[in-house]
Formats: structure tokens, C-alpha cells, sequence
């Protein structure tokens, strides 16, 4: 008898966790050839969509939105900023915030990019009423998952 038959939990098919990596590491592939066109990462292009939506806000503003720490951040909005698409200043308030806002190129750039949601959505065949629920479902569980680890590092 093998270990998977005596714990079938530890199968990794029946992991949540993985199937979810490995999803969402197929879907970044997906975005792969819209993003080249671009010139972005994957990772730059969520930072310029909470720019696009927000137009300005600080480094800690964008970690959270992103669930990224300023150690990671920062390297990625250096890459953004030397490419001409965001400005990074400190804020005259407040000097220890950075506040991040986009350029008249990372602006511009919204408009080449705005065909690529339904592209991905067309290219998966996925139906608007699934997508949505989905969405919603994993929304649901970022909320629950975070809500769980903010609070046991805060104990």
C-alpha cells in the first residue's frame, strides 16, 4: 500500500494550494505575448493597472493593493519608472512616503492594453456568468485566507 492510499489528503491533486499555483502560473503564460506587445511583466502590469484605476497613490498604498512587501516593490517600480511610465517622488507632506503616479507614456499605455481581459477571457472559453462566479469565489477566499494570516502574525 503506498503512502497516497493511506493519506489521501496528501495527494497532490487534492492540494488547493497547488492547484491554484499552477493555475495561476498557466494563466501568467497566457498573458505572456499581450504584455511583450507592451513591454511589461506580468508583475509590472498589475502595478499599472492599480495606477491606471488610481492614478497616484503611495509605495504602501501599492503593496497592499498587491499583497507586496517595498522589497519587492521597489526593484519593480524602478524597472516602470526608467522606462518612462510612472514617476516616483516624495511626498512634500510627508517625506517618508513615496508617492507613485504615471506618466503621459503609462497613461497611454491604457489604451493598448484595455483589449486584454477579454482576450484572455475569449482564449479560455470561459463563459462571463462562470468567470464571474469564480472571481468571486477566489476574491472570497484571498479575503478569508488574508484576513486569517494578518491576524495570526498579529498574535
Amino acid at each position: 500500500m503506498t503512502n497516497s492510499e493511506i493519506y489521501p489528503s496528501l495527494k497532490l491533486e487534492n492540494q488547493l494550494c497547488f492547484t491554484i499555483y499552477a493555475c495561476s502560473r498557466e494563466i501568467t503564460k497566457m498573458y505572456q505575448p499581450y504584455l511583450e506587445q507592451l513591454g511589461l511583466t506580468y508583475s509590472q502590469y498589475l502595478v499599472m493597472l492599480v495606477l491606471w484605476e488610481r492614478k497616484v497613490c503611495t509605495v504602501k498604498e501599492l503593496g497592499e493593493a498587491l499583497f507586496l512587501d517595498s522589497g519587492t516593490l521597489t526593484p519593480l517600480l524602478k524597472r516602470l519608472q526608467s522606462a518612462g511610465l510612472i514617476n516616483r517622488e516624495r511626498s512634500s507632506q510627508d517625506e517618508r512616503k513615496v508617492m507613485i503616479s504615471l506618466t503621459d507614456q503609462g497613461k497611454g499605455l491604457q489604451q493598448n492594453a484595455v483589449c486584454i481581459p477579454q482576450a484572455l477571457q475569449d482564449e479560455t472559453s470561459i463563459s462571463k456568468q462562470d468567470f464571474q462566479q469564480l472571481l468571486g469565489q477566489f476574491n472570497d477566499l484571498l479575503q478569508l485566507v488574508h484576513e486569517r494570516n494578518t491576524s495570526s502574525a498579529k498574535a
